[in-house]
This record gives C-alpha cells, sequence and structure tokens, in this order.
C-alpha cells in the first residue's frame, strides 16, 4: 500500500511475480492481469503497528527499501510532507534504471521542492556496475552515522531475502552491534520486510 488514510483512495505499488517453474503469483497475476478495470473489490485494510512512525514523527528518518517495498516508504514520505516534515533521506534499490523508476516523477518532484533531502539509487541489472541497497548504505556510511547521531530513525521495507538482511548487516557495520539494538530496542530501527 503506497498511501496513507489522508490520501482518501488506496494506492497499489504492484509487480507481477513469477514463482521458479514460471507460473504467476497468484495475488500479483490476478491484480495485474485477471481483474478487470473498473471491478469492486471489498477489502479490510490491517494496520501494521510494527511499522508506524509513532514517536519518530517528528525525527529525521532514513528510508531503505527496495522493489515494492518503496509503497511503505512512499506511505511515510507522502505523510511526512503533508505534516511539513521534510527531513528524510530514501535510500532505494531496484533492478533496470530503463523499466524500474517506481514512482520517479513524485519522487523527483519532492526533491526538486526540497520536500526529501537525498534521494539514492542502486541499479542492479542493465548498468556498467550493478550494485544494491546495501552497497550503497556502506558507501554512504558516514552520512548514515551523522543522521543517526541527530536522532534518525531508519525504516526498511521490501524483500527479507537479500537485501533486508544485507542492509541489517551493513547497518551493524556502520553502527555497531550495540548502537544497532538500541535503535531496535527504542523503536527508531523498525521493519517490513516479505
Amino acid at each position: 500500500i503506497a498511501s496513507g488514510p489522508q490520501d482518501g483512495s488506496l494506492q497499489l505499488l504492484v509487480r507481477q511475480s513469477q514463482r521458479a517453474d514460471g507460473t504467476p503469483g497468484a495475488a500479483s497475476h490476478w491484480l495485474c492481469e485477471a481483474m478487470a478495470l473498473g471491478t469492486s473489490l471489498p477489502l479490510r485494510i490491517r494496520m501494521h503497528s510494527g511499522f508506524r512512525m509513532e514517536g519518530n514523527g517528528q525525527r529525521p528518518v532514513i528510508f531503505i527499501g527496495n522493489g515494492t517495498g518503496l509503497a511503505g516508504l512512499a506511505a511515510h514520505i507522502k505523510a511526512r510532507v503533508q505534516q511539513r516534515q521534510w527531513d528524510h533521506w530514501l535510500l532505494l534499490g531496484e533492478r533496470s534504471p530503463q523499466h524500474d523508476r517506481l514512482l520517479d516523477a513524485p519522487l523527483q518532484q519532492l526533491l526538486a521542492h526540497g520536500q526529501l533531502a537525498r534521494l539514492d539509487r542502486a541499479w542492479s541489472r542493465d548498468v556498467p556496475q550493478p550494485s544494491y541497497v546495501q552497497q550503497l548504505l556502506a558507501q554512504h556510511a558516514d552520512s548514515v552515522r551523522a543522521w543517526v547521531a541527530r536522532g534518525a530513525a531508519i525504516y526498511v521495507c521490501g524483500s527479507r531475502q537479500g537485501m533486508a538482511q544485507g542492509v541489517h548487516e551493513v547497518l551493524r557495520e556502520i553502527l555497531g552491534s550495540g548502537p544497532l539494538q538500541e535503535l531496535t530496542t527504542s523503536r527508531r530501527y523498525r521493519r517490513d520486510v516479505y
């Protein structure tokens, strides 16, 4: 879900998935291919209590994600912008710069208007030097430490396999195990990984 209650509509960011045997993912295939435009769908939205801003609303925030994990991060960024909180940094990993610039126009607009402090991207395909978001994070280690030192929270959203695990390891290297555990305990480090 890439929207919040303040948007007045449900906005989804969906990538059609495919299993190792070539069959399409049930939900993503249905949403992308089988569901006809204009179809009504009764549904219930559940709150994700572990990935809310809560006490971090006034803090600087480092948002880290990949792929459709951008949805949850974009919803937070939109809500923060509406509250005139612009001190957030987005580090985003994606496949191809030619095909996977998800939500690029709104992100570039936020950046141009000073409503997004930083936007850094990593591309894993179709570029001369492929990289992943965890490598991007390591490259900006000094900036990450500086943001955390001034009170930043860290929110990670995206794939559990690879990205989230890699980001966690890099954060441990950058910040140290003790400080990372303190961020977790104080709820300044939150993850929504799947």
